[in-house]
């Protein structure tokens, strides 16, 4: 099937366009070089054989994805699991919206895991142009099921590029049968306080046909938590959080995006779980008719939180992080002293990889700590 042309520019590639695309990926030598990085145990050849033997996207992921992402787990993480036990019907397409760790691998990982539990297809995805700082990326992320979120426009073209993205949502949804990931909010929340933007669902409900309540049905949102034990850029964030601190007008560059990206998903994660909460089309029409549209999405979006708050994994670093935060002993049944040293010893080694001429040590150890015990507190919150 055919994707209308007005999505021609943020869409996935359909697959009759995959083999010439596949061409062009191999002769560029900036691709060949990451993939014999990446792939050192297959000979270049065999890969790209292998490629040009797939014929739809999702053939794509599960002939050369699928076994890297596992591969890459077996190595750098200590186990993955998923429950996705409250997702009743899973040849309905869902929405899955999360919470944001990692740029790459929250995507990936969560495509690996819906092949493994055996829904039907995995997931498309939103990425920001921002991320795609190279020509071979921006075909291979097309390549793997994602569309692109314009993020360098204008104001007038902001509004006219979500609305054309919010079609495509409701397009994949109900004539593609795709299901969808997509992050609650712009960017990852560094300091891991999980909250849902409102303009990201008013975007999705720019697309698709009633009321507003009708059209974010139509997508079937998931609200999902990922849970990794460690986070691979925890030191990375909290150098930058110092870096908008004392830079006025401090932006990461491209190349940080490009760090960022290598070093989440190549560093060590520990346990890693993903939880799918309800989908939220019954409690939607719990909301009542007359209710403001201001109103309608503020509880959306809070109800959203609650789910994934709710579904967190804890580990014993959140609890740890809390109480040094604290200083108290408030959650000290969650963990022993042998793993409260081994928090510590972490949390102070992260700190010295931390490249700026003048570290704030107090500062970078309380950024830190923020990261991992905002889990704890959300979800004591969530549960009161």
């Amino acid at each position: 099937m055919r994707t209308p042309e007005e999505f021609d520019e943020i869409r996935p590639y359909d697959p009759e366009e995959l083999p010439a695309v596949f061409e062009e990926l191999i002769q560029d030598a900036e691709f060949k070089s990451v993939v014999e990085q990446v792939m050192p145990q297959i000979p270049f050849e065999i890969a790209t054989q292998q490629l040009r033997q797939c014929h739809t996207n999702l053939e794509v992921q599960k002939t050369l994805f699928y076994p890297l992402i596992k591969d890459l787990l077996s190595k750098c993480s200590k186990g993955f699991c998923m429950d996705c036990s409250k997702i009743t019907d899973k040849e309905t397409p869902h929405t899955f919206i999360t919470n944001h760790r990692d740029i790459v691998l929250d995507s990936a990982i969560l495509s690996v895991a819906l092949v493994d539990n055996d829904f039907p297809t995995t997931v498309e995805i939103a990425i920001g142009d921002n991320l795609l700082i190279r020509p071979w990326i921006k075909k291979l992320v097309r390549i793997n099921k994602s569309f692109i979120v314009q993020r360098a426009v204008s104001m007038r073209q902001m509004l006219l590029s979500s609305s054309r993205m919010s079609k495509y949502m409701h397009y994949a949804i109900e004539h593609k049968k795709e299901n969808i990931w997509i992050a609650q909010r712009e960017g990852r929340a560094k300091d891991s306080n999980d909250r849902t933007q409102d303009a990201i669902l008013k975007m999705m409900a720019m697309g698709g046909e009633g009321s507003i309540i009708e059209r974010l049905k139509a997508l079937h949102l998931v609200p999902m938590a990922l849970s990794y034990e460690f986070d691979p850029c925890d030191y990375l964030k909290a150098q930058e959080f110092q870096q908008k601190r004392d830079i006025e007008g401090f932006k990461k560059s491209p190349m940080d995006d490009l760090i960022n990206m290598q070093t989440g998903i190549f560093g060590f994660k520990g346990r890693i779980c993903f939880r799918m909460g309800n989908c939220i089309d019954e409690w939607l029409d719990t909301l009542p008719a007359n209710m403001p549209k201001t109103e309608i999405f503020t509880a959306i979006a809070e109800h959203i939180d609650k789910e994934i708050h709710r579904s967190y994994e804890l580990y014993p670093i959140n609890y740890v992080a809390a109480d040094f935060l604290k200083g108290g002993d408030k959650y000290a049944s969650h963990y022993n002293a042998e793993e409260k040293k081994a928090c510590e010893e972490y949390i102070e080694s992260r700190i010295g990889m931390v490249q700026l001429p003048h570290p704030d040590v107090p500062f970078l150890r309380e950024r830190l700590l923020t990261m991992y015990a905002y889990p704890v507190f959300n979800n004591e919150a969530a549960n009161a």
